[in-house]
């Protein structure tokens, strides 16, 4: 990427996240705005919401995407990128569509948008492109410039990625007693979709049987665990799991659940555990409460020695593999060549999500797409 310093193309990179409460009483209603449509009653929301109580009704997301804010001006100045970095919600404040307004009116008319979901799915991309396009028509009924946006490719393998993950499971098993390490098993773990979601995730070409979104994840465990057997000597057996499911009990979602998965390792002798959140950008409320509390709580339970691997979070190197997709997208936008950075099998992720890419629940417009509505 030395080659490409110039992001002259865009002039704004947009920093798109799901949010979350920073207050108690922030909880209820940052639920409902999760949930609207669903008709959940408001008790049900309270009850939904105890994870959150349980940390003062704070959710460490927003706190995190500060940090990563940080993480990106600074990598951005310190390589001479003039570029002004901003930030938006889908669930709660700074909201999307406030954000795009206070951009449209700052005069940026083509914007970058990475979104803190680096896999294919609807939740975790397709949901995202539907929220711009709301946003993007209300800026147009208002009269105001609708601005073009496009969003970075998926970096689930991108080294500035996938590498202080490795790190994070380097030091976890480092900090297991000696007499269990060489025994470890490494639970990487994702939030669990509904299966049908799964399999029809990523382009059409690659549905069925967990399409892309499964693909991905086995793809970058199986980077990651090779790098550890490399600095280690040691090859220790591993699974991807999954934590967070949400969804009625009848309909099928991936398994098996990280606390499932914990009690057969036990059963099995298995002597430690490592959990790696490879589905998580930061440290947000499912990893501190599904790992850290209820996964946790469990392993102790059963008598198993369990340590949590860091995610990736404001890591400079995250912040300066931003910098290259920002790069690599405008290269490609211009015409030019460029080397896309990726590791494992499957290699770099599309541009332009293709018609057809993780489907909708319902048929809704979808920014930053081949099928966007917004050239």
């Amino acid at each position: 990427m030395s080659d490409l310093r110039d992001p002259a193309l865009y002039d704004a990179l947009l920093l798109l996240s799901f949010g979350g409460p920073e207050g108690p009483d922030d909880v209820v209603p940052f639920l409902a705005n999760v949930t609207r449509g669903r008709g959940i009653p408001e008790e049900r929301l309270k009850e939904v919401g105890k994870h959150y109580f349980l940390f003062g009704g704070v959710s460490p997301i927003n706190a995190q995407n500060r940090s990563l804010l940080d993480a990106l001006r600074k990598d951005f100045a310190d390589h001479g990128l003039d570029l002004p970095v901003y930030w938006g919600n889908r669930n709660w404040a700074p909201y999307l569509t406030d954000t795009l307004r206070d951009m449209v009116a700052d005069g940026h008319r083509r914007i970058a948008v990475l979104a803190t979901s680096a896999y294919a799915s609807y939740s975790g991309c397709r949901q995202y492109r539907e929220n711009l396009a709301e946003s993007l028509a209300v800026l147009e009924a208002e009269g105001l410039p609708v601005p073009r946006v496009d969003k970075l490719r998926h970096y689930f393998n991108h080294p500035g990625f996938v590498r202080p993950m490795v790190d994070g499971v380097l030091a976890s098993l480092a900090d297991l007693p000696d007499d269990v390490r060489p025994g470890a098993h490494l639970a990487f773990t994702t939030h669990s979709i509904p299966t049908s979601a799964a399999d029809a995730s990523g382009p059409v070409s690659t549905h069925g049987d967990g399409g892309s979104y499964v693909a991905e994840h086995l793809d970058v465990a199986r980077v990651i665990v090779d790098a550890v057997r490399e600095e280690t000597g040691t090859d220790h057996p591993w699974q991807l799991v999954y934590q967070s499911r949400s969804g009625a009990p009848h309909i099928p979602w991936l398994e098996p659940d990280i606390c499932d998965h914990l009690e057969t390792l036990h059963g099995a002798g298995v002597p430690a555990v490592v959990m790696a959140p490879i589905g998580f950008v930061s440290d947000h409320m499912e990893v501190l409460y599904d790992l850290d509390t209820e996964a946790t709580a469990k392993a102790a339970e059963l008598g198993l020695p369990v340590r949590r691997s860091a995610t990736v979070g404001a890591d400079p190197r995250f912040a300066a593999a931003v910098r290259e997709l920002l790069l690599e997208r405008t290269a490609a936008e211009e015409g030019r060549p460029v080397d896309r950075c990726a590791l494992g099998a499957l290699g770099a992720s599309h541009d332009l999500c293709p018609a057809g890419c993780c489907p909708a629940r319902a048929v809704r417009p979808a920014a930053a797409g081949a099928d966007s509505p917004y050239a």
